[in-house]
């Protein structure tokens, strides 16, 4: 398994024709008979159960004003003459990379990859005089003034959905695991979305808009939630149902691929994997591979336990705990899908880690999940500690340099 790219997927698939002007676009983009739209859906590869690869969206800044920078293709280049696991490609704006990691088997691995790829990034950003920075929004830069990377696919997206390409430049972790078989991934994908409100809230690192305080934790999301077909995946446990759902779907003209499908959580057939597409990115890679460690400690419990069984119900509660995980982070309520009972999350995240303490000492996640329960016992979050800096120096080019330092391990 080897990690795919972010939103939306920067393979050179093209989205639509590549003749298809601006005037004509959508209509140019589809052929006449919806019965020659149909695509099947690649087959479910192997992977090793409980596998991972991880996923970082990056920002580059300037250090000058702490802006975001158009380095990206510099950055590539002089990541490129570097041996290192996983790969280091372009993100839909120009002042943005993703990091990837190769196949890891536990947090530890993830951290063993993660930190030398973190090296060679500094490194190299200091030869450009630019900064790394982690975080799920830069706190003040302007959308407008952002460039498209300039590849075929991001050219295309940024015709079809206009200015919503260049609000895009917004930065999330993405965490793949891997499934037995493709019903499983779909159980686990489903058993897994019970639990977006706690991966929102442990991850959450973008209170700051445009140079304003959202009040919320995770702004992020809300841009990701203005793109089609966003959301969640349709309930079905069966990968043959869901083959008939993704045919029906490319009959319709609106999707191609997976890669069109900008879900919470994705099926990933190519690796055998689900991916989890909620977190922001952590302002460290540290906390990056404890939030890895927590997935693969709770699709553990869901692989040897089979805790209990999904059912399309515990969706009629999924927008409004993941509205109040966006919004409030560990502070906010959560609303159990079975029974109904109302409860701080962070209660009921400090309660399923209790539930997952053999597993994760299976895995060599007692560490990992050590840290995050710190952190939720004492109410903090990367939102928190970039407030907390805001309020003290009351300026956010300040913030995003202390975030810089942070990454770097420095702070």
């Amino acid at each position: 398994m080897t990690a795919s790219t972010g939103f939306p997927d920067s393979s050179n698939t093209p989205l639509v024709s590549n003749t298809a002007d601006s005037d004509d676009f959508r209509s140019a983009a589809l052929p006449a008979d919806p019965a020659s739209r149909v695509v099947k859906l690649e087959p479910f590869n192997r992977s090793e159960a409980l596998s991972l690869g991880v996923e970082l969206e990056l920002q580059l800044v300037n250090t000058h004003d702490y802006d975001l920078a158009p380095y990206a293709e510099d950055m590539l280049r002089l990541m490129a003459q570097t041996p290192l696991p996983g790969s280091v490609v372009p993100e839909m704006t120009s002042s943005m990379i993703e990091i990837s990691t190769d196949i890891c088997h536990s947090a530890q691995d993830v951290i063993k990859q993660l930190s030398p790829i973190r090296e060679a990034l500094i490194k190299n950003a200091d030869k450009l005089n630019i900064a790394v920075v982690g975080g799920g929004t830069h706190a003040f830069q302007q959308w407008h003034e952002r460039r498209i990377y300039d590849k075929p696919r991001f050219r295309e997206l940024s015709e079809l959905y206009g200015y919503l390409s260049k609000q895009f430049t917004i930065f999330g972790q993405h965490v793949h695991i891997g499934c037995p078989d493709a019903d499983s991934a779909l159980l686990m994908l489903h058993r897994m979305s019970r639990y977006i409100p706690h991966f929102i809230a442990l991850s959450a690192s973008s209170p700051f808009v445009q140079g304003q305080d959202t009040q919320f934790d995770s702004a992020r999301l809300n841009s990701v939630f203005a793109f089609p077909l966003s959301g969640r995946a349709p309930f079905t446990l069966s990968w043959k149902e869901f083959e008939a759902y993704f045919e029906r779907m490319t009959r319709t003209g609106v999707v191609r691929s997976m890669k069109d499908f900008y879900w919470d959580i994705r099926p990933k057939p190519e690796f055998g994997t689900i991916e989890i597409r909620v977190f922001d990115t952590p302002l460290t890679v540290e906390r990056a591979a404890a939030l890895a460690g927590y997935v693969q400690s709770l699709a553990a419990w869901f692989l040897q336990e089979q805790p209990f069984e999904p059912t399309e119900d515990d969706y009629l509660v999924y927008t409004y705990n993941r509205f109040q995980a966006c919004r409030f982070g560990l502070d906010a309520v959560y609303v159990d899908p079975a029974s109904g009972q109302h409860m701080p999350l962070r209660d009921h995240i400090l309660m399923t880690m209790t539930q997952l303490e053999w597993h994760s000492e299976a895995l060599n996640a007692t560490q990992a999940l050590g840290e995050l329960r710190t952190s939720v016992e004492a109410n903090r979050n990367d939102a928190r500690w970039l407030r907390e800096k805001q309020g003290k120096e009351r300026l956010l080019a300040e913030v995003v340099r202390q975030a810089a330092l942070r990454f770097r391990g420095a702070a």
